[in-house]
């Protein structure tokens, strides 16, 4: 998904700015909070949202299950369950959500102890995986 305002790609974005890039109703994002605790912009003083990019990226894959790929609420619930929110960001990407599974799957691998490596390198390990997997 594309911004066209001159912000930076890492920049927050508003509620008003993410529902109009995904052409849908605000109501519609916050129902979609209240559905999905994976979900959760920053909110300010006066309940304001601020959407991060992994937020608008899970927003975006949300609309893409729920109104072009004609998934339920609760189908995709299960797919967060089972494949947790990297996985469904992966198919706002364009990958196949067996690739998405198997990149979460072999970071989470990184976190089982290792009776040579301490948790710190693990941790370290997985930050630059994830750098490198957003990064492409």
């Amino acid at each position: 998904m594309q911004f066209n305002d001159g912000k930076s790609a890492d920049a927050f974005r508003t509620i008003r700015e993410v529902s109009e890039a995904l052409d849908v109703p605000q109501h519609i994002l916050r129902f979609w909070e209240t559905r999905f605790p994976q979900l959760k912009p920053l909110q300010r003083g006066g309940n304001r949202r601020y959407y991060r990019p992994e937020d608008v990226a899970l927003a975006n894959a949300l609309h893409i299950l729920l109104h072009r790929e004609g998934y339920t609420v609760k189908g995709v619930q299960k797919l967060m369950a089972d494949h947790g929110p990297l996985g469904l960001t992966a198919l706002a990407d364009g990958q196949p959500l067996k690739v998405a599974v198997a990149a979460v799957e072999a970071a989470s691998a990184l976190l089982r102890p290792a009776p040579d490596s301490g948790l710190v390198w693990q941790l370290q390990q997985l930050r630059d995986r994830l750098a490198a997997a957003i990064a492409a």
